[in-house]
């Protein structure tokens, strides 16, 4: 007996739509690898929709005050609290994450990220006006873009969402945003939200694949197009992006080394990184998933990370005892056990290193050691629980190695020394690092990488700077 699929749509101009030609896809619960919904597949006609509806607004929108926007995304923090179990049965849907992280590990900072743009609307800081030339006076305006294309990914599809239409919305910019097509169920559930709150072609949602995201980066409309996915994807996104100069925004893959030197608290660095690797199925661009340890602690460290691997657990959402759900697709599941299954002869799998029965695409926590700097786990972006330990000799070559991989996005020290802490915050070539702790990140300060992590930073008020553009006004004194 088939169960009848919920029909997710497209929100545009202020309603909930089909795709124009009726196409759709399939929604898969990546916890049970069973369909629970379609979502439309949008074509030309559907973006050439959205981004009408978004130029249309624009000029209002624009044209509000700061406070005004302010209000507005207030109310909209406070509606996501209040149906935020909505949110968290469709984000389990979407992904299938613990319910009870979902409740506590990204509600609450969703929702203080959207009242922080909110208080940055009101808070745009630029140059004193000035007499830089005799008789004449200058100041400088910031003023939004215009209409914005983003693309958010499937590890966080509520949260980077936020991150997109927050910093945007509150600079007086209109969005067209697109979620993955593995994970629109939170997306659209946010669209039924805001579009109650903000006028209509303000905040428009479309659904689709990656031919969907093209023609959105590619349409004329856009001033800006902003994205959060793989590497590949965002050249792709630059290079589109290039044939009518659009500004772009693009937060890549990551790399994430974790330098641990010998005077470190071993167990309470075990307990830090093991926690930030595999949080959400490591997941994360910015995991713990690539550890390099000083030689004289290596074999210590090794099996303590092992023994803390095999006491992790992942599995169903309503199961209070995990740490991590299922990875995202069956496509996510083959690439996490190809980077196993490819390992040289020298590694060596300390623990898990297998998938976790068949149902659902669920990975055991996994540690890999005994591997070379130019080994492919250690250079590429696994995106999946599995961390990877290294022996270094000393500060220099940890920095070498710590560098030594295309992506600079995150990093983190863990030592007791204060001196050495600095010296390797300065060399490390990342866009963030931590000491003595990895992962968390607060509404106030900027996350963004350098190399193929991309350029541009999420949440602050730089990011939130990235959504203005800056006019230079000058007037005679004489007039």
């Amino acid at each position: 007996m088939s169960t009848e699929l919920r029909r997710l749509r497209n929100y545009i101009d202020g309603e909930f739509r089909d795709a124009a030609d009726g196409r759709t896809t399939e929604v898969v619960n990546p916890a049970t690898g069973e369909a629970y919904a379609t979502a439309p597949l949008s074509g030309q006609a559907d973006v050439d929709a959205a981004m009408a509806a978004a130029a249309a607004a624009f000029p209002a929108w624009r044209d509000t005050t700061p406070a005004e926007r302010q209000k507005a995304l207030l109310k909209i923090a406070d509606a996501f609290e209040e149906r935020a179990e909505e949110l968290i049965a469709a984000e389990v849907e979407n992904t299938g994450k613990p319910i009870g992280l979902t409740r506590s590990e990204e509600i609450p900072p969703m929702v203080d990220q959207i009242r922080f743009f909110a208080g940055a609307a009101r808070m745009l800081e630029g140059r004193g006006a000035g007499e830089y030339m005799e008789g004449l006076t200058s100041f400088v305006r910031r003023e939004p873009i215009g209409v914005c294309a983003q693309v958010a990914p499937w590890n966080y599809p509520m949260m980077m969402a936020v991150w997109k239409f927050a910093p945007a919305l509150a600079a007086g910019n209109t969005v067209v945003l697109k979620p993955s097509d593995t994970t629109p169920a939170s997306t659209a559930l946010m669209a039924d939200i805001i579009g109650s709150i903000v006028p209509k072609g303000v905040f428009n949602v479309v659904c689709g694949d990656r031919g969907t995201g093209r023609l959105m980066v590619e349409h004329e409309t856009p001033a800006m197009a902003s994205i959060t996915g793989s590497v590949r994807a965002g050249m792709s996104v630059a290079e589109s992006a290039a044939k009518d100069l659009k500004r772009v925004h693009l937060e890549l893959g990551g790399k994430a080394p974790v330098v641990v030197f010998e005077d470190t608290d071993i167990p309470k660095a075990v307990a830090g990184i093991s926690e930030a690797g595999y949080f959400n199925a490591g997941q994360d661009c910015t995991a713990a998933t690539r550890v390099l340890v000083h030689e004289s602690v290596h074999d210590e460290f090794v099996s303590a990370l092992a023994k803390a691997a095999s006491e992790i657990k992942t599995g169903q959402p309503d199961d209070e005892d995990v740490l991590y759900g299922p990875l995202n697709n069956p496509n996510q599941l083959k690439q996490v056990s190809g980077f196993i299954e490819r390992l040289p002869a020298h590694a060596k799998v300390e623990a898990g290193g297998h998938r976790v029965g068949d149902k659902g695409y669920f990975y055991a926590p996994t540690v890999v050691s005994g591997l070379k700097q130019d080994d492919e786990i250690i250079q590429q972006e696994v995106f999946g629980p599995v961390i990877t330990v290294q022996s270094f000799r000393d500060e220099d070559q940890a920095v070498e190695w710590a560098n030594g991989v295309e992506y600079a996005l995150a990093s983190s020290v863990w030592t007791k020394d204060h001196g050495r802490a600095m010296r390797m915050s300065k060399r490390l070539d990342f866009g963030c690092v931590w000491i003595n702790t990895h992962i968390p990140l607060v509404a106030e300060m900027p996350h963004g990488g350098f190399k193929k992590s991309g350029y541009g930073k999420d949440l602050s008020g730089y990011g939130f700077e990235d959504y203005t553009r800056i006019k230079h006004v000058m007037t005679s004194l004489d007039a």
